[in-house]
């Protein structure tokens, strides 16, 4: 998913690692990617009405699957929340597991690069997760953390 307002980011920094990794072109660059990525404003507001505060943990993420899938029903929400559900997975693998890092792709997709060089397509996880449950947050976290 190409995310117009990276554009000019990415032009400047094509691949860059953003989150600390190796290759990441400045901390307070770095940082602030990370930052505009974890902002994940409509899920936070869907977590919020439910009375679940997103705190970047490993634990939220396991409250987050047990929310309501009431976003199913609106068409135009669906891909805005699974985005959001994906960007915020990957901020709590850039948190949480030594060496992940934010990178962006040339053609504008943020992916997570692990440690051993493995890129997540965590906004495809977050998709899948925001359509049909599946599969759960905590789970596709448990499992990427583990490679």
């Amino acid at each position: 998913m190409k995310i117009p307002f990276l554009d000019n980011h990415r032009k400047k920094h094509e691949s860059a690692p953003a989150g600390g990794g190796p290759g990441a072109s400045g901390a307070g660059e770095a940082g602030g990617l990370a930052e505009l990525l974890s902002e994940c404003e409509l899920l936070r507001s869907q977590a919020y009405g439910a009375g679940i505060e997103l705190d970047d943990s490993v634990g939220s993420l396991e409250a987050l699957d047990q929310l309501v899938p009431r976003w199913r029903e609106d068409p135009e929400v669906l891909p805005w929340l699974g985005n959001d559900a994906g960007l915020y997975v990957g901020t709590v693998l850039v948190r949480h597991v030594p060496g992940a890092a934010w990178v962006i792709r040339p053609d504008g997709q943020p992916v997570v690069r692990l440690e051993n060089g493995r890129e997540i397509e965590v906004v495809a996880a977050g998709q899948e997760w925001a359509e049909s449950g599946a599969p759960e947050l905590s789970q596709f976290y448990a499992e990427t953390a583990e490679s």
